[in-house]
């Protein structure tokens, strides 16, 4: 059988008719609205934006977004918590990390606590878009065997 049923296209992928919903955990008003203006730019759709590990988690329980745009140091705290707090609460929230602390201890570190991708905000930022593509299709990769 070709596809993968109901739902899913020929690859077996779900078919999206809605944006991807995102959600801005960064210390930088800068870079959250540099953020969401290129993820605006892709169709995609911010749904919040915070500042500190609490706020973060709070709102992205409450939202329930697809993605969460995480950087690794926040306002009073580190980015970790909210990606185990979130993991552990709903673990269908999809976490791309994007940050200047990007050396392989941090990497190592986010992607074996569940992140999908980790990208260096100064030399990868431009790639995030195409990262939280990747990262929705492989979260996904059982939805059509209903």
């Amino acid at each position: 059988m070709v596809g993968g049923g109901p739902g899913c296209d020929s690859n077996g992928m779900p078919h999206r008719h809605s944006p991807i919903t995102t959600f801005l955990a960064d210390d930088s008003s800068l870079i959250r609205r540099r953020v969401a203006a290129m993820l605006r730019e892709q169709g995609m759709e911010v749904l919040g934006e915070a500042e500190t590990p609490q706020s973060s988690v709070d709102a992205i329980l409450r939202l329930r977004p697809d993605v969460v745009v995480l950087d690794i140091q926040l306002r009073g705290g580190a980015g970790l918590q909210v990606l185990r707090e979130v993991r552990r609460a709903a673990p269908g929230v999809v976490f791309v990390v994007l940050s200047n602390s990007s050396g392989p201890a941090y990497r190592k570190r986010y992607l074996s606590e569940g992140a999908a991708a980790f990208l260096d905000k100064t030399t990868e930022f431009d790639q995030l878009a195409r990262s939280i593509d990747r990262a929705i299709q492989g979260s996904h990769h059982v939805c059509c065997h209903d």
